[in-house]
């Protein structure tokens, strides 16, 4: 075959393989939305990567398992515009992992300015897998499963899942409350450089159908006005009791609200009966202790928010104080074993998850049940997890509180008292020396000594002396 045969030869191959290759230059992006989707970060449809790797293929295949989603190519995970050589070659690799992919994926490539983006669709075969295996999207990353994992997850969640059902029943912009979503958008550090409904499409709440905006689910638990009015199943109810059974209420509220006020209500429910300890070290203030970590406290209200079934409209969510536990119930089965509970995640509602991820309220992806297990164990302090159809934390209570001051500041006392009546005229310089407090840790335990009726000065500063006046067993 001669050279220029052979040529002629390649170039319509090459162009019959590109020819399957769905690439459109974008008309409908501009600075703005790019600049907004930049800022606005990774998460459970947004991927940056500066350059082309091979490791692609694991968020190609972790979207078609999910949601589907969008890689940028030419942003850094910072979201800095960095660009990309956009090349012929560089579009058919890229294509060629997806076509690799078992089964494959299908998705389109779309170009802005110099930003490739690859546009992966929603699989209809699930579950897929790349050469390094099969990955899930959860937020802002691609989590690795085994097979089996993989498919019952899959199977178990089903196609349709609840925050991202469009809700005909909803009137935008009359049932919406836009000053909640300004605050979201505060909270989450997005600013507003694009209109309010390209930002909720942007962030999967919502769709143009039929030249139409429309709501989903997750937009209007997050945003309505009322959700109440469109979901009665959306309720928490926090009770307090006698006791440590169902007898006998002290207090009881019931919040109807928005997620995330919810939340904040909740929150501010347990803050309100719990009861708190007191450590003081050193001359520094007081430290207020909790008896239930707070952090893992609310790790446990958002999980039931976020991960609830809100199919089931007979049941809300109930937080309950007892005298010696708190429960914290949602209705919901888990989604895989008990025993891979705190090592796979699978969010019920995928879109309220990577809200609440985007308002920093969710620290790291799948690592919740985690932490509530590490902060509850620093503590010597008991948790039970118990699961059928509802899906329920239990804290239980330390038997007593110790109000307390530290046994190192009863030291600090004894010693500069010991100090004292060994030399009355010790100036607090010799002090700060001998104990090893600062000058104003000793004015400050000797303010306390004064104020306790334990020592009183006589005569000036200087040329003066100290005196006992009752010593007690005990400090404070």
């Amino acid at each position: 075959m001669g050279d220029q045969v052979k040529q002629t030869f390649l170039e319509k191959n090459f162009a019959k393989k590109e020819s399957n290759i769905k690439i459109k230059k974008r008309q409908n992006m501009n600075k703005e939305e790019l600049e907004f989707i930049s800022q606005e970060g990774e998460g459970l449809k947004i991927e940056f990567k500066e350059s082309f790797d091979k490791s692609i293929a694991k968020e190609i295949v972790a979207f078609a398992n999910s949601e589907g989603g969008k890689i940028f190519l030419g942003i850094d995970d910072n979201g800095k515009v960095k660009g990309i050589e956009i090349t012929n070659k560089l579009k058919s690799q890229i294509q060629d992992i997806a076509r690799n992919c078992d089964p494959s994926v299908k998705l389109s490539l779309e170009e802005f300015e110099n930003i490739l983006i690859v546009d992966v669709k929603k699989g209809k075969d699930k579950p897929y897998k790349c050469h390094e295996g099969f990955y899930l999207r959860e937020g802002p990353n691609s989590q690795k499963l085994k097979r089996d994992e993989i498919l019952k997850l899959i199977t178990e969640l089903g196609k349709i899942k609840f925050d991202e059902q469009i809700n005909d029943a909803f009137r935008f912009p009359a049932d919406f409350d836009e000053k909640r979503f300004l605050e979201f958008l505060k909270k989450s550090n997005i600013s507003r450089t694009i209109s309010i409904k390209e930002i909720l499409v942007n962030l999967s709440l919502g769709a143009i159908i039929k030249k139409k905006f429309k709501l989903n689910n997750a937009g209007i638990l997050l945003f309505a006005k009322n959700p109440e009015r469109f979901f009665r199943q959306n309720f928490v109810t926090c009770v307090l009791y006698k006791g440590k059974k169902k007898v006998d209420i002290i207090d009881r509220k019931d919040f109807n609200n928005d997620l995330l006020t919810n939340y904040e209500n909740t929150f501010a429910f347990l803050k309100q009966h719990l009861r708190l300890e007191y450590e003081i070290k050193g001359y520094g203030p007081r430290k207020e202790i909790p008896e239930i970590p707070y952090e893992a406290l609310r790790e446990a209200i958002i999980n039931s928010l976020i991960h609830r079934d809100y199919f089931e409209d007979r049941f809300g969510i109930f937080v309950e104080i007892f005298d010696d536990r708190v429960e914290i119930t949602n209705y919901g089965k888990l989604l895989f074993d008990k025993k891979d509970l705190g090592r796979i995640s699978m969010p019920r509602n995928p879109i309220l998850f990577d809200i609440f991820y985007r308002m920093h309220l969710i620290e790291k992806v799948g690592s919740g049940i985690k932490r509530i297990k590490k902060q509850i164990r620093e503590r010597g302090l008991k948790v039970k997890f118990e699961t059928n159809e509802f899906f329920r934390i239990v804290f239980y209570r330390p038997k007593e509180m110790v109000k307390t001051v530290v046994k190192t500041v009863v030291k600090t006392v004894v010693k500069i008292l010991a100090l004292i009546e060994e030399n009355p005229k010790i100036t607090r310089e010799e002090l700060s020396e001998k104990t090893g407090l600062t000058i104003r840790g000793v004015e400050w335990n000797l303010a306390k000594l004064k104020q306790k009726g334990l020592l009183k000065r006589i005569g000036p500063a200087k040329g003066g002396h100290w005196k006992i006046k009752k010593l007690k067993t005990k400090y404070g």
